[in-house]
């Protein structure tokens, strides 16, 4: 993570206004959501790292629920805010400011937690146990990781990802880490190559000149927008070599949750009912 609060607003306005803030698609979103199997009426969701909420939107459309969507930076939240009010699903979203490191929700509030490209940041493993408990019995849990595809990657990649993210395993060893943490995986599929193109790395690299010319006297600055540059080309040298995999999991052991209907969205714990978090209630 950046420390440097500079240089953290650097980061910020090179991802500011993108589609999305890592890889995917609805495509990919809504085929995840089929290997979850039979949710219940009502199902309640928890969308954990959400960004500015793309496949927060595809959910609330997806599903007869509700969807609570909570990421660590309220621009992101205004942006789901806009996306839902345009897809006229507001009324199924309930979106707050919360860190996915210290969630604010009792015990087995949900019944599908959801994080595509975002649990890195809690760690992978450490997410999967900390998570857990907020599921209630049978509950299900979807989340994309990255994964090598392949032994043996080349240098390049090694080097790059061995100094930006040194966690990256093979898809096996994130299906080992699912287990070991109580869940029962229901199925896995890799993203397309197009999931990382078309609503990321394209707009990510069409702002990059400007950026450059706006940051052409900050070292610092330099240095974060090389590192991105890198990352892009490096996925338009070796997209066999790596990839974003979508795992799908039951909580294990236990029996699937009965049905409700009527549900509202879910709010944080101690946290009077109504719509005062809801979207439609933000006064963004």
């Amino acid at each position: 993570m950046i420390e440097d609060p500079d240089l953290f607003d650097v980061f910020l306005e090179i991802q500011h206004g993108l589609p999305r803030q890592g890889p995917g698609c609805d495509e990919s979103t809504l085929r995840a959501l089929s290997l979850c199997g039979e949710l219940p009426a009502g199902v309640r969701v928890l969308d954990i790292g959400c960004g500015p909420g793309m496949q927060t939107v595809a959910l609330a459309r997806a599903l007869d629920g509700t969807v609570t969507a909570v990421d660590l930076l309220p621009a992101y939240l205004r942006e789901l805010e806009r996306r839902a009010t345009r897809d006229e699903v507001a009324f199924r979203i309930a979106a707050l400011v919360a860190d996915m490191r210290a969630l604010p929700f009792a015990a087995e509030s949900f019944d599908l937690l959801w994080c595509e490209g975002a649990a890195y940041i809690a760690g992978f493993e450490t997410a999967l146990a900390a998570w857990r408990s907020l599921l209630r019995p049978g509950g299900r849990l979807a989340v994309t990781e990255l994964v090598w595809l392949r032994p043996h990657p080349p240098a390049p990649l090694v080097g790059f990802w061995n100094a930006e993210y040194p966690a990256v395993r093979d898809v096996e060893t994130r299906l080992e880490a699912l287990r070991a943490a109580g869940y029962d995986p229901l199925g896995h599929f890799t993203l397309p190559d197009t999931a990382w193109w078309e609503h990321y790395y394209a707009p990510l690299a069409a702002k990059l000149p400007a950026l450059r010319a706006r940051y052409a006297g900050d070292r610092s600055a330099r240095a974060l927008l090389d590192t991105t540059e890198r990352e892009i080309e490096l996925r338009r040298r070796f997209p066999d070599w790596y990839g974003y995999e979508f795992f799908v999991a039951r909580r294990a052991g236990e029996a699937t949750p009965r049905s409700r209907r009527g549900a509202e969205p879910t709010r944080p714990a101690g946290e009077r009912s109504g719509a005062d978090r809801s979207i439609r209630g933000h006064g963004h």
